[in-house]
């Protein structure tokens, strides 16, 4: 399998999107809810750090 590597159109696509910190969205706590339409998902920050979302 090769290593992809981003080309300089993709690094500039990515640095252009929204970026918001996990902390914020939960408000210091472990737990937000994220709406889509007319759907509700949860957002969890695990202990080890990292995050899961959930319907």
């Amino acid at each position: 399998m090769n290593a992809q590597t981003p080309i300089a159109t993709q690094s500039f696509a990515v640095s252009m999107l929204p970026s918001h910190k996990a902390e914020e969205l939960t408000k210091g706590g472990n737990l937000a809810h994220i709406e889509l339409g007319d759907q509700l998902y949860t957002l969890r920050i695990t202990r080890a750090g990292k995050l899961i979302l959930t319907k």
